[in-house]
């Protein structure tokens, strides 16, 4: 064991990870989805999730306007939207059209729930945490949605591509 810099110690720490996509209405009540690695459940009762979003980023803008968003746990064969999702920015596509993503509108503000996701989870945004560069936003679970014959897509999936 060895005192090393950080920039050495994540890359054999964080993988394989689990990804996830947030949708989130912009403030024109138009759904743009995220690819996110830096999610995490903060509470059993209630059940809560946070997403971390980085300031520079569209989806801060949106989710920073809403009171809701909805977490996604893309499938295996979801890969290549969940790929344009983390490279595109909302601001240039509405990328639920761009990935064609089949949906329905959720329970939670009519926020689309993806059908092809293993999971999908709908928050109440209940408070937000500056945190350096990104904004950690805590989500109440209100409804959430299961397909049990789906595999979940993981990071170590995305290098396949």
């Amino acid at each position: 064991m060895q005192r090393t810099d950080i920039g050495r110690v994540l890359p054999k720490i964080l993988h394989p990870a689990k990804i996830t996509l947030a949708v989130c209405p912009d403030k024109n009540g138009i759904p743009n989805i995220i690819t996110l690695e830096w999610f995490m459940r903060t509470s059993i009762n209630p059940v809560m999730f946070a997403v971390s979003i980085g300031h520079s980023r569209y989806s801060y803008e949106c989710f920073s306007d809403s009171e809701v968003f909805n977490l996604v746990y893309p499938s295996k064969e979801m890969a290549a939207g969940v790929v344009l999702c983390g490279s595109k920015s909302g601001r240039e596509m509405n990328k639920l059209i761009e990935t064609g993503f089949e949906h329905f509108p959720g329970r939670l503000a009519n926020l689309p729930i993806l059908k092809q996701a293993v999971a999908n989870i709908e928050c109440k945004i209940v408070t937000q945490v500056k945190s350096g560069d990104h904004t950690i936003f805590v989500g109440e679970v209100k409804h959430s949605y299961l397909n049990d014959d789906k595999d979940l897509l993981l990071y170590e999936d995305l290098q396949k591509i």
